[in-house]
């Protein structure tokens, strides 16, 4: 049986054309001209997918997308917006539209979109939950209601902000709603914004013709066009330079792009994900970042809370990260003490989850008796208690938290070393370590 469509527009030329297009495609069309029709044929039979015009003649179609979200959460509804209109279309996204096509209407695009549409299947909640939980850990309400939006996020295009601190884990956030949704079988591209020279940011963005400039000796695609029929994920997208941030609004808001050194546009189908630590509003504020871009990418705002508002997840979180480190180094699984456990749910953890994975994974290279203590951990307040004399120090907010740590460790072997005048075995009875503890760090900081 071919899918059921129900097209709404009040000009007869577009209906026509619509219907054209969807009935290529093996769809059976009930084309109307207006709101009444539209809910007389929803009273008589159910249909897969339903397509409006925003502009009706007897109503506003933002007002039947919300209904219609209501009464028939299962049929994904896409609006069809005049020239220009972007800002009703970001409307009618957060209203839970599942996308949008922009007149006059790009066939090849209007394709794109219904086929993905017709590829969703009815939410079961059990199955995204179980999926969700073994990627989310968690069971706070704050990590319950976390997955639920990504549940819902997966079924829709709508560009999704993704906040939150570093360390919080939104590129895994950013994943789940890809995989959770229909394109999980095409890729999922990540990219950090702020890693790109800005000389090249142009060229890995949309890619470039040979010849293009110095040094592209041949035809190059960009991100856009291998992350086509999947997800594009802009990571630290607060750090985009202003003149890419223009190019990135056109690709999004005309679903094409343009090599650099090419005289033609290409069609993308992209969905945009995109994350940053930064506050994205502050920048806009203070002109690093443009407001119009900001409106077309925060359609949706998901935040993702830190790990000091959610301690209650430290040892389910804990226990997974150890399972890990474990089977990585192929020993046994080491336990926390109950003083351990303690000191990290007290502990305020700047660098969130990522922070806890570097600070158990260096308690079990000091550890070697199988059940890790407070003093293991080497928290800032507890260092002392190692019997080396060093200024308490403190741990700052910052993205290369790793580096950090390892310059702690670092400082603290080398003073245990220069104190003992680097007799190893003294050093390490002194650090409260094993000798063969102690090779394994100076191997790893390079201080052999």
């Amino acid at each position: 049986m071919n899918p059921q469509a129900l097209v709404i527009d009040d000009e007869p030329d577009i209906l026509e054309l619509l219907s054209m297009t969807l009935s290529g495609m093996s769809i059976d069309c009930v084309a109307v001209e207006n709101l009444a029709q539209a809910e007389q044929a929803l009273k008589q039979q159910d249909f897969d997918f339903c397509l409006t015009d925003m502009h009706l003649p007897d109503g506003d179609g933002l007002d039947f997308v919300k209904e219609l979200q209501q009464q028939k959460p299962n049929m994904p509804v896409a609006v069809i917006t005049a020239y220009g209109s972007m800002d009703l279309a970001v409307q009618a996204l957060k209203s839970g539209a599942f996308d949008f096509v922009s007149k006059p209407v790009k066939l090849r695009v209007l394709r794109d979109l219904v086929t993905t549409a017709l590829k969703l299947l009815p939410v079961k909640p059990v199955d995204s939950e179980r999926r969700s939980r073994e990627r989310i850990l968690g069971e706070t309400e704050v990590m319950r209601a976390l997955r639920g939006k990504i549940t819902k996020l997966a079924r829709s295009q709508a560009p999704v902000y993704i906040s939150g601190e570093s360390g919080t884990g939104k590129e895994l956030v950013a994943r789940l709603i890809h995989e959770l949704g229909v394109h999980a079988d095409k890729p999922f591209v990540p990219i950090n914004c702020g890693a790109i020279p800005t000389e090249l940011v142009e060229s890995e963005f949309f890619g470039h013709k040979k010849g293009a400039f110095t040094g592209a000796i041949a035809d190059k695609e960009g991100l856009f066009q291998t992350a086509h029929g999947g997800t594009l994920f802009l990571d630290e997208v607060a750090d985009l330079p202003l003149m890419m941030q223009v190019k990135l609004l056109r690709a999004i808001q005309e679903r094409a792009i343009r090599p650099v050194g090419s005289h033609e546009e290409l069609t993308v189908d992209v969905r945009i994900l995109c994350a940053t630590h930064k506050n994205l509003a502050e920048s806009v504020k203070q002109g690093m970042f443009r407001e119009d871009l900001f409106y077309r990418l925060n359609v949706i705002e998901l935040k993702v809370p830190p790990l000091r508002e959610r301690t209650e997840d430290i040892p389910q979180l804990a226990e997974h990260i150890l399972r890990q480190l474990a089977e990585k180094n192929g020993i046994q699984v080491p336990s926390l003490a109950k003083d351990a456990m303690a000191a990290l749910q007290q502990y305020s953890f700047p660098g969130n989850v990522r922070e806890l994975e570097n600070i158990l994974e260096r308690a079990l290279t000091w550890n070697d008796d199988g059940e890790i203590s407070a003093e293991d951990l080497l928290l800032p307040e507890l260092k002392q208690s190692k019997g080396i004399n060093e200024p308490q120090i403190t741990v700052l907010s910052t993205t290369d938290l790793g580096s950090q740590l390892e310059d702690q460790e670092r400082q603290l072997i080398t003073e245990a070393l220069e104190s003992t005048r680097w007799n190893k075995t003294a050093a390490a009875k002194k650090l409260g370590i094993t000798f063969r503890a102690l090779r394994y760090k100076l191997k790893k900081l390079n201080l052999e």
